[in-house]
C-alpha cells in the first residue's frame, strides 16, 4: 500500500493554521425491454463461472455465514438481465435490477395515464427501510436531487452562529469543502482541521482533543469518493455523542457498502446510483427532529405558515419538496427493499473480498500502487500510476478493452490529493477475470 502524495497546503482563508487546528477545509410485464437486450449486452470480461464470482475471497467466512456471502453475488447478478461487460464502477454508477427498471417505468406509466399526482408513489416502506440501515425512523427521511443537493439543504440550514467551529478532515468530498467554506465565509464560521493518519483515517484521539477544546458541528465523509478507506463511524459518532457535539455523516459511498448501523450521527446525506444501485436523480437526507436545524429554503411541501411565521413542518419533510422525479425515488426504493432482501452484512462481506481481491491482483502491475491497505473492508478500490503512465491513458485503455473504471481527478479531494487516481469499484458477483484483463493493461502501460 502506498500513500497518498499530500497536495500543497491550501490558502488559510477561513481555517486555522495546522498547529492550531488547520484547514481550509412495477410489473413483470414491463421487464420485458430488459430481456430483449441482453443478447446486445453481452459481458465479454465477465467469463468466469457465477460459482467462481461468488465464491471469490470467502474463504476466511464460516458456515451458513460463508454460504450467504457466497450466494450474494449469484443473486445480485440473476437480478439483472443486463449488465455491462467489464463493469468495475459500482462506486461511480452500478447497476439498476430489473426490478428496479421495472419500478421506475410502472410510475411513468401510471403517470402517463392517470395523471402525475393522482399516481404518486407510497414510499412509506421504503422510507423505513432506508431510515434501518442507519438506526433512524421513517419520518426521518427526505428524498432529494442527490447527495449534493442533500448536503447543501442540510447544512445551509443549519443553526449555527457566528464563530461556531466546525471540524472536518482534509480527506473530505471537493463539493462538501466548497460549500463549507461558503457557508464559513457567509455564516462567520471557523473550520478546523480535523487529523487523520498516513492512510487518510481519523484519528479518534485527535478527534477526542478537538472536541474538549470545542466543536460545534463535525462533519465526516464515511467512506471517500477517492479513497476505500473506512473511517471509524461507530467511534467517531460515539465521541460526537459523549462531547455533545452533533455529527453529519455522508454515506454516499458507504451505505449499501459497508455497515452503516451504530453510529448515532445528528444526521445522514446520501445517493442513490452507487452501491445501493438504484436510479441517478435521487438522492436523501436522514436527519434527526431534535437536532435544530432546517432546510436552506422553505418550501410549501416541507414548511407552514403559522401566525405569520415559516416554520417547518415535523421529522425530515422540511428538506423535500413535493416537485422532483417520482419515477426514481419509486425505483431506489424498490432498490433499497432489495438491498434489505440480500441481506446487508452478507452484502458487506462479499464487498470487502471483493476489494481484497481487486487489491491482491492489481497492486504493483505495471508499476501502479493501491493506496488502501490491502484488508481494508471495502470494494473501492484506488491506485496511484508510475512515471510513465498517467490515469487518462490507463483509463482511456480500460475503456478499449470494455472495462469502465474512473479516473478521479484531484480536485474530487483537494485538500488530500496531489495528483489524479484511478479507481476500480467490483459490483458483487465480479469474477477475477475483468480485475486480471485491467492488471494486464495496466502493466503493458
Amino acid at each position: 500500500m502506498t500513500p497518498l502524495p499530500r497536495p500543497a497546503p491550501p490558502p488559510a482563508a477561513a481555517h486555522e493554521t495546522a498547529a492550531h487546528e488547520t484547514a481550509a477545509h412495477e410489473t413483470a410485464s414491463h421487464e420485458t425491454a430488459a430481456h430483449e437486450t441482453a443478447s446486445h449486452e453481452t459481458a465479454s470480461h465477465e467469463t468466469a463461472s457465477e460459482g467462481a464470482a461468488a465464491s471469490v475471497g470467502v474463504a476466511s467466512v464460516g458456515g451458513a455465514a460463508r454460504e450467504a456471502v457466497a450466494e450474494v453475488g449469484v443473486l445480485w447478478r440473476a437480478a439483472r438481465s443486463v449488465m455491462p461487460g467489464g463493469h468495475l464502477d459500482a462506486a461511480g454508477c452500478n447497476v439498476p435490477s430489473d426490478r428496479t427498471l421495472a419500478a421506475v417505468v410502472a410510475q411513468l406509466r401510471g403517470e402517463r395515464e392517470r395523471g402525475g399526482y393522482a399516481a404518486a408513489p407510497d414510499l412509506a416502506e421504503p422510507r423505513a427501510a432506508l431510515a434501518a440501515l442507519v438506526g433512524a425512523a421513517p419520518a426521518d427521511v427526505a428524498f432529494t436531487e442527490s447527495g449534493t443537493a442533500a448536503m447543501a439543504a442540510l447544512l445551509g440550514g443549519w443553526h449555527l452562529p457566528a464563530g461556531s467551529r466546525v471540524g472536518h478532515a482534509r480527506t473530505e468530498y471537493g463539493g462538501t469543502v466548497m460549500l463549507l467554506r461558503r457557508l464559513a465565509a457567509r455564516n462567520g464560521w471557523r473550520l478546523v482541521e480535523l487529523p487523520v493518519d498516513g492512510d487518510g483515517r481519523l484519528d479518534p484521539d485527535a478527534l477526542r482533543s478537538r472536541l474538549a477544546k470545542g466543536l460545534d458541528l463535525v462533519v465526516v465523509s464515511h467512506v471517500g469518493s477517492h479513497s476505500g478507506v473506512v473511517q471509524p463511524a461507530q467511534e467517531l459518532g460515539a465521541l460526537c455523542r459523549a462531547a455533545g457535539v452533533p455529527l453529519v455523516l455522508d454515506v454516499c459511498q458507504s451505505l449499501g457498502h459497508v455497515d452503516t448501523g451504530g453510529v448515532g450521527a445528528a444526521a445522514y446525506v446520501g445517493t442513490s446510483r452507487k452501491w445501493l444501485a438504484g436510479p441517478r436523480g435521487v438522492g436523501f437526507v436522514i436527519a434527526a427532529t431534535a437536532v435544530p436545524m432546517d432546510a436552506a429554503v422553505p418550501t410549501l411541501g416541507g414548511h407552514r405558515w403559522d401566525g405569520g411565521q415559516v416554520t417547518p413542518r415535523p421529522g425530515a419533510a422540511r428538506y423535500e419538496t413535493s416537485e422532483g422525479p417520482m419515477a426514481a425515488r419509486a425505483g431506489f426504493g424498490a432498490a433499497v427493499m432489495e438491498h434489505h432482501a440480500l441481506g446487508p452484512h452478507a452484502v458487506h462481506a462479499h464487498l470487502a473480498a471483493l476489494g481484497r481481491v481487486a487489491r491482491d491482483l492489481l497492486d504493483g502491475a505495471g508499476g501502479w500502487r493501491v493506496t488502501e491497505p490491502r484488508d481494508e473492508p471495502s470494494a473501492l478500490v484506488t491506485l496511484l500510476p508510475p512515471p510513465e503512465d498517467t490515469v487518462d491513458r490507463a483509463a482511456a485503455r480500460a475503456a478499449e478493452a470494455s472495462l469502465l473504471v474512473s479516473a478521479i481527478p484531484a480536485e474530487r479531494a483537494p485538500l488530500h490529493l496531489s495528483q489524479p487516481l484511478l479507481r476500480v469499484s467490483p459490483p458483487p458477483g465480479t469474477g477475477e477475470e475483468p480485475v486480471r484483463a485491467l492488471a494486464r493493461i495496466l502493466a503493458a502501460g
